[in-house]
């Protein structure tokens, strides 16, 4: 438990449940489907800026800086493509699950972006 890389597993992975869920405001998730839109480039920046924080403390500032840049840039386009599909489909949470099995890949694909990072941070990138 006291393993550094399991800390950063678990603190990546709360980082990531209470920035796409918990503290993630209206003005973001309402517009992330709109290439562009400052709401959904905010909360990918956000993601990096915290992701940058924690993964500086397991490798140097150039490994964490490109693995963030990476992130913010799948981050942005999982989102898009995710609230993208939603609308075009006309899927709704409350009567198709097709929603709830795009958000879980949506949530699949940022979690592989972690791994991605994490394997990185632990070759010694």
């Amino acid at each position: 438990m006291g393993d550094p890389i399991f800390i950063l597993i678990i603190a990546i992975l709360l980082k990531h449940w209470l920035l796409d869920f918990v503290f993630q405001p209206p003005w973001m998730w309402m517009n992330k489907g709109t290439y562009g839109h400052p709401g959904g480039l905010a909360h990918a920046w956000w993601h990096g800026v915290a992701t940058f924080t924690l993964l500086v403390f397991f490798t140097s500032v150039g490994v964490a800086v490109a693995l963030v840049v990476i992130e913010m840039f799948i981050h942005y386009h999982v989102d898009w493509v995710k609230m993208r599909t939603n609308a075009v489909m006309g899927w709704k949470c409350n009567k198709h699950p097709e929603f709830w099995w795009l958000t879980g890949f949506d949530q699949f694909l940022h979690y592989l972006t972690y791994v991605f990072a994490i394997s990185v941070v632990v070759s010694g990138g």
